[in-house]
């Protein structure tokens, strides 16, 4: 990921990349005063078998605080946005002020809604499976272990994309359209434009 500072918040997607791996970097750049979205949770793989990663997951769930769980916690989120946000919790001194802040610049969300769905999406190649995992290792998504420890929105959130994804490609193709028509009519009138050019336009 760049280290240069934007003052626009940088778009990530989430797809295919390790939860961790993804989560120490995020982490780091929130730290520094990058303000960060993430796209598609759902989407974000974790190392390890779906059973090992389900029995590490049912262990964590059944700790809690002896006095009042429901006021105190842990707090067990089941939705993959907010598994991401307490793994990102986790390397942050979220307890400080400077902590407080830098979780305050994150936003994270299952699918692309509407703002970003029509902005340009980074992915950060130090923290992607298929450059960061050895080939033929087990992994697992976030989406199917959340379902499982019943986060209730995976069919809702695999319908919007279906329609996102459809609207996204008669954009890409009227875009496409719109393109080779401009080169088209640039090679028509190359010669007027030279013209134009010695007038002073």
């Amino acid at each position: 990921m760049a280290t240069v500072f934007s003052n626009a918040p940088i778009v990530i997607d989430g797809k295919g990349h390790l939860l961790g791996r993804l989560a120490s970097i995020i982490a780091k750049q929130a730290l520094s005063g990058q303000r960060i979205v993430v796209v598609r949770c759902e989407e974000v793989n974790i190392s390890g078998s779906f059973y090992r990663n389900k029995l590490r997951y049912a262990d964590f769930m059944h700790k809690r605080h002896i006095v009042n769980p429901k006021k105190c916690g842990p707090f067990h989120h089941r939705s993959p946005s907010r598994i991401l946000h307490r793994t990102i919790r986790g390397m942050l001194p979220h307890k400080t002020p400077r902590g407080e802040a830098a979780l305050a610049r994150l936003k994270l969300f299952e699918g692309v809604p509407s703002p970003y769905d029509r902005k340009k999406k980074m992915v950060i190649p130090a923290a992607l499976r298929v450059l960061r995992l050895k080939p033929g290792r087990k992994f697992c998504s976030v989406k199917r272990l959340s379902h499982e420890f019943g986060w209730q929105y995976k069919d809702v959130v695999d319908r919007l994309e279906e329609k996102r994804k459809v609207k996204a490609v008669a954009f890409y193709e009227r875009k496409a359209a719109a393109a080779k028509l401009r080169s088209k009519a640039t090679k028509e009138h190359a010669s007027s434009f030279e013209k134009l050019t010695a007038l002073g336009y």
